[in-house]
């Protein structure tokens, strides 16, 4: 679960968000075979995002300080560097794990366990690095596009990167007490989930498919991070004929 919401790029912030756009003609794609099962997961992620996680994220936005709800995002994104960190070594970026190690002892220490990000103010910026991008590294192809039950959109590999991520990631090992960690982690996702309401609020009159949207913008931004923001160009498809050629 914790996995839910744990895409913090703007992106992924934005192809979250289910039910925010009017729906249109829904437009096929041949390269994702297993869209009837997506929409009807889709659908049921929706009904959920909009009978427990919006009302609750609008409440806990509405109920705390923005410095309160600061400080809990700063917090869980120190414990995320430590995932990061890992995937840095794992990929052989061995200059940024060398940054991610100092964000963490800057943030654990002079951050107070991380509720404030003093390293971004020390140019230690924060970096996006999960196993699923690690894979990709290795030369693993990404598979199938696949919505999960409640975890939202995922691929083949991702979804195996999210099982490794789970083993790293200090809520799985650094609280012995269940409780504990499971308030935790519901508290990660409606923190993130609450993030989301702004966006919400300025795409809400878009006339667009949104489960096509949510698919295009998750995919493109898992590309450009395997990438690192450099992708290369996509060749041209010139049996798909004049319309389905890339440009």
């Amino acid at each position: 679960m914790h996995k839910i919401l744990c895409r913090l790029s703007p992106l992924f912030a934005i192809a979250l968000l289910v039910g925010c756009a009017a729906t249109t003609t829904p437009v096929r794609d041949d390269s994702d075979p297993l869209e009837s099962y997506n929409r009807t997961v889709f659908t049921f992620n929706d009904a959920v995002d909009k009978a427990v996680l919006r009302p609750v994220a609008r409440a806990y936005q509405t109920v705390l300080p923005a410095v309160v709800i600061a400080s809990i995002t700063n917090f869980f994104s120190n414990l995320n560097d430590v995932v990061v960190l890992t995937n840095d070594l794992l990929q052989v970026k061995f200059h940024q794990a060398a940054m991610d190690s100092s964000r963490i002892v800057f943030n654990t220490t002079f951050g107070v366990l991380g509720l404030f990000d003093v390293a971004s103010r020390m140019e230690l910026p924060k970096h996006a690095e999960d196993f699923g991008q690690t894979l990709g590294v290795w030369g693993v192809g990404e598979g199938y596009y696949v919505v999960l039950p409640l975890l939202g959109p995922s691929t083949v590999r991702d979804t195996f990167g999210l099982v490794g991520d789970s083993f790293v990631n200090p809520l799985s090992w650094g609280i012995e007490s269940d409780p504990a960690r499971w308030s935790l982690r519901g508290l990660d996702i409606i923190n993130q989930r609450a993030g989301l309401l702004r966006v919400e609020r300025a795409l809400a009159e878009a006339e667009i498919d949104p489960y096509t949207f949510r698919r295009s913008a998750y995919l493109q931004q898992r590309r450009n991070l395997v990438y690192d923001g450099n992708p290369p160009a996509e060749k041209p498809d010139f049996d798909a004929g004049p319309d389905k050629a890339t440009p």
